[in-house]
């Protein structure tokens, strides 16, 4: 998400730690600097989870999990940077920082966050939690204390991204990161490598492209224009979809 912070070009690269059995990373190249973030400037990428996936979790109870999240990272730029966890239902959050301190090397990195006993995930196929990882931010996001406790957002918007360095302030600076687990748990565990397959049907509940529609030819009230085409769902969709 890009408000006013750079243009950047994201891309899949083959540029990856040399251990850890990664085949790719996700790439953001800077193509226009913004050395000077307006206030309400921000950047960053997110990955949103539903609240039927995250019951284990316990949030809302006394019992509510710690969450670590672990990667690999690397970066022109070094100094501090923000990983955040959104809680959508309930409008919370908590953050943690972690130092880059390297340029252009690879780093593992891990980040715990404490389980939250206010406010439980809705147990539906909806939007839930959004893990976030900021590459820049305007004082409206970082003049604040950082939410290292889960907290309110509203009103607190200045306690979200506080000291995150400007991946953007130079069209030389590149960002890499590959390895992302989010597991429910006070440490990181080895990353899971699911089969191809696996992941492939889990992207398909949300997303597919289809690449060679049957036509059947079906005259419709004695006017021949008509055609019927049969696009058939390689797995059950997340929701009603929308097609183009």
């Amino acid at each position: 998400m890009v408000n006013s912070q750079g243009t950047w070009t994201q891309t899949q690269d083959t540029d990856v730690p040399t251990t850890g059995g990664f085949a790719t990373s996700l790439k953001m190249d800077n193509t226009t600097a913004d050395a000077s973030p307006a206030a309400d400037d921000y950047l960053y990428i997110q990955q949103t989870l539903e609240g039927q996936n995250l019951q284990h979790l316990k949030k809302g109870t006394a019992s509510a999990e710690s969450l670590t999240v672990s990667f690999w990272v690397k970066a022109t730029k070094t100094g501090t940077n923000i990983v955040e966890l959104y809680d959508k239902d309930n409008t919370r959050h908590i953050c943690q920082s972690y130092t880059i301190s390297s340029g252009d090397t690879w780093e593992q990195k891990e980040v715990t966050f404490a389980g939250d006993t206010t406010g439980a995930f809705t147990n539906d196929n909806g939007e839930s939690l959004t893990v976030l990882f900021w590459f820049g931010a305007g004082s409206t996001y970082t003049s604040g204390t950082l939410a290292t406790s889960w907290a309110s957002v509203s009103g607190a918007a200045a306690n979200r991204a506080v000291g995150q360095v400007n991946h953007a302030d130079s069209d030389s600076n590149n960002f890499w990161i590959t390895g992302i687990q989010l597991e429910a748990s006070s440490s990181a565990t080895d990353f899971e490598f699911l089969p191809y397959d696996v992941n492939e049907q889990r992207c398909l509940r949300y997303y597919w492209i289809h690449t060679s529609t049957e036509a059947f030819y079906a005259p419709y009230a004695s006017n021949d224009s008509y055609n019927v085409y049969a696009n058939n769902f390689p797995v059950p969709m997340r929701t009603a979809p929308t097609c183009t």
